[in-house]
């Protein structure tokens, strides 16, 4: 780096802080924000655009982590501990022009930049209009002058790095303190994004989104039987501050995850063939996320998105007809719930978030849509599931919160275990497969234990499980209720080309499905 450079990150660290400095009292945008997006507003009717919205972005990850690993040939075990702080800052600037969409940005937030870059996207806008066989179509939305933040108690940027480093320290030592733990591992993570959103349509928003996460992991090996065995805690990572890492109990699940790690390498595996499953949150959560929440972006279902992980097989004439799961299987799409990962208050569509069914009673109901989607599908409104995970990137349809909806209040995870008669109750995620159309899956797991005669039993190994997304949901024949709901989910999901990396969460409380096709998978 040269002294250009610094200074120019200096100069523009200075910059963020002052334009998106806090004022809990305000519910209103900060007066330099709108200043700055009036600029590309107003730059973009003069050159005739239809269309602009700008975006100003300034983003922060710290993740902390220490591994407590063997040192080869002595008894002496190595600490390794790892931080990492990043940010970025800028602004992207999208138009419509001749019914073409253009995009530009830039790391550089100045009134001249953005008017430069405001030229720019509607002359990218223009070459697109050439190619454009249809002009882009947005759905009405409503304008809104406001001011979002995650509901939040302690910033967790403002926790000495020290503070966090004991914590988690500690938690990895518990988990090796015994000898048979090979190695051992605990992490926090967090990210912030500061962003505001301005249009031509007259919305002017700023918003402040939090997100905190926290893991630990253990792994053991018996070397004369040539196998290593992991355990894995992973808190429910969630929108909110620092508060919430004591209540992850990072200290009291390492201890849980020693002793089932050892468990788990003692284990005996699987005896394939149809069991009956009951899947806790912790795993279903995954399963949620990969057959159901991609499935139903209606951009894979139209072929828009396929270079990243496929299309879908709900298409748009399944529509109101697809039966996915039993009547039972409720699922929403919902960006407002209490801390879910993908919950903001407004979109990058400038859209207010929302709450929406998916799959009704079993049939897919509603797909998750943008502004410039609605209209494909004969609706009228923006689900809000508008997203770009920078202010160099395009915003697109990126995955709200997918959940599915807990049963009766008096259906327990202990009712749920009494049914089986021969079945096997998991925990945690694992590796996992699915087609290119959402439609043929195998899940594995973290933990696994036998259930026998309405018993749960001794812990498994080796397991995986294999089935069509529609087969799978309608075998679902008992799910528990709020009590037991929790959410789970995703830091990095990804989508697009190039990537882009959303968060999201997905909530359910443990689930019954029968007869489903288990294999083994060493």
């Amino acid at each position: 780096m040269n002294r250009r450079t610094f200074i120019g990150g200096a100069s523009a660290l200075a910059l963020s802080k002052r334009l998106f400095a806090a004022d809990a009292a305000s519910t209103k945008p900060s007066a330099d924000l709108e200043k700055l997006g009036a600029v590309a507003l107003n730059e973009a009717k003069r050159l005739k655009a239809t269309y602009c919205d700008i975006r100003i972005l300034r983003t922060r990850s710290q993740s902390v982590s220490v591994f407590l690993n063997p040192e080869r040939g002595t008894n002496k075990t190595l600490e390794v501990p790892y931080a990492i702080d990043a940010g970025t800052f800028g602004f992207g600037v999208r138009v419509i022009v001749n019914g073409a969409w253009g995009f530009s940005c830039s790391p550089f937030v100045n009134t001249a930049e953005i008017v430069r870059i405001t030229g720019e996207a509607v002359s990218v806008a223009k070459a697109n209009s050439v190619l454009q066989s249809k002009p882009v179509e947005l759905a009405p939305v409503a304008a809104y002058k406001t001011r979002w933040a995650t509901p939040n108690e302690k910033d967790p940027f403002t926790v000495p790095l020290a503070e966090k480093l004991d914590l988690i320290r500690a938690a990895a030592k518990e988990v090796k303190k015994n000898d048979r733990i090979f190695s051992s591992g605990a992490r926090l993570s967090f990210r912030s994004e500061d962003k505001y959103f301005a249009s031509t349509e007259g919305s002017s928003i700023q918003q402040l989104y939090l997100q905190s996460g926290g893991s630990t992991s253990a792994n053991a090996i018996d070397s004369a039987r040539g196998l290593s065995k992991s355990r894995g805690f992973q808190a429910a990572p969630a929108t909110a501050g620092y508060e919430i890492v004591p209540v992850m109990n990072l200290l009291e699940n390492a201890a849980r995850i020693r002793e089932e790690v050892l468990e788990h390498l003692a284990a005996p595996p699987v005896t394939p063939g149809k069991k009956d499953l009951v899947l806790l949150p912790t795993h279903l959560w995954l399963t949620i996320h990969e057959s159901i929440g991609h499935s139903t972006e209606l951009d894979r279902a139209l072929g828009y998105e396929a270079n990243y992980a496929g299309t879908s097989f709900l298409t748009p004439d399944k529509l109101g007809k697809q039966r996915v799961g039993s009547d039972i299987v409720n699922v929403w799409g919902d960006r407002t719930n209490d801390r879910g990962l993908a919950t903001i208050g407004y979109d990058d569509d400038g859209v207010k978030t929302t709450r929406f069914p998916i799959i009704e009673k079993g049939i897919f109901t509603h797909y998750q849509t943008i502004r410039d989607q609605a209209h494909l599908i004969g609706e009228k409104e923006s689900r809000g599931c508008c997203y770009a995970d920078s202010w160099a990137s395009v915003p697109f349809q990126r995955m709200p919160n997918v959940w599915l909806e807990p049963g009766s209040l008096d259906t327990d995870l202990d009712t749920l275990i009494s049914g089986v008669e021969d079945g096997i109750l998991i925990d945690g995620d694992g590796s996992f497969s699915i087609d290119q159309q959402r439609y043929n899956f195998q899940f594995g797991g973290d933990a696994f234990w036998e259930i026998k005669g309405g018993k749960k039993g001794q812990m498994l190994r080796s397991v995986a499980y294999q089935a069509k997304t529609t087969d799978f949901w309608t075998s679902c024949d008992a799910i528990a209720g709020p009590a037991y709901f929790a959410q789970y989910g995703a830091l990095n999901d990804g989508k697009g080309e190039p990537v882009q990396l959303n968060a999201v969460s997905h909530g359910c409380s443990p689930a019954r499905f029968r007869q489903i096709n288990v294999i083994r998978t060493d």
